[in-house]
């Protein structure tokens, strides 16, 4: 695969046969994201879980420090007065049954999350086929099913990513913008490190982190030392 000038000059940055710490990790990243947008920092983490089994499925959310740096467009099915509550907490769309046809037939999908009260899980299944693939289906692990609406759009407008395994067993998330100072990648990287030791399965046998890389939207990745992470 040709590489772009940009990409091979920030590839010399990074010492493959090297594990680095975490903020070295950063520093490196950031130095290489070099692009003429201001990149997302990403973090992906290889896991030794097996996410055909149920008690090995990891999945929850996190509310970053500071933020991931992105405006995120939140819809929220409610009705009632769980829908003027979303309005009035900021939800960019509030809607109920009304929205379906718009997504399934219309391919509307102008949000990054979905919200929605327990009652209207019965109408948010009926997406499952558009949502579902596209990571945005709302899961009560993630705290994106729930009564209490004004909590869930404060958390995700404050910085709150969710986690969740592919189907490599492998978690990619952001960890916030290049434009971030070093230390406020770090306070995020660490927050989002500690939630996901803690969700480690009970039932998992063998290493559990496997890989940990970082990595720019268009730079090189840089891959860290596990076993300073779990210490």
């Amino acid at each position: 695969m040709k590489r772009g000038k940009r990409y091979v000059e920030a590839a010399k940055l990074v010492d493959r046969t090297n594990l680095y710490d975490a903020a070295e990790a950063i520093s490196i990243v950031k130095k290489a994201a070099a692009a003429k947008f201001d990149e997302t920092i990403e973090a992906h983490i290889r896991t030794g879980c097996d996410g055909r089994h149920a008690d090995q499925q990891i999945r929850g959310a996190v509310v970053l420090p500071h933020g991931t740096g992105k405006t995120v467009r939140i819809l929220v099915f409610a009705k009632g007065p769980k829908a003027d509550e979303a309005q009035a907490a900021g939800a960019d769309f509030v809607g109920a049954e009304e929205l379906i046809p718009k997504i399934q037939n219309e391919g509307w999908l102008d949000f990054d999350v979905v919200v929605a009260t327990p009652d209207m899980m019965g109408v948010v299944g009926r997406l499952g086929r558009v949502l579902g693939p596209k990571g945005l289906m709302p899961n009560p692990k993630a705290g994106t099913v729930t009564m209490d609406v004004t909590k869930a759009i404060n958390d995700i407008k404050a910085g709150k990513i969710e986690y969740r395994l592919d189907k490599t067993n492998i978690i990619h998330v952001p960890v916030g913008k290049a434009s971030f100072t070093e230390d406020k990648l770090a306070d995020n990287f660490q927050t989002l490190i500690d939630a996901i030791l803690k969700a480690k399965p009970a039932t998992l046998k063998g290493s559990y982190l496997k890989s940990v890389t970082l990595t720019s939207t268009m730079g090189p990745g840089v891959k860290l030392n596990v076993a300073k992470l779990v210490n």
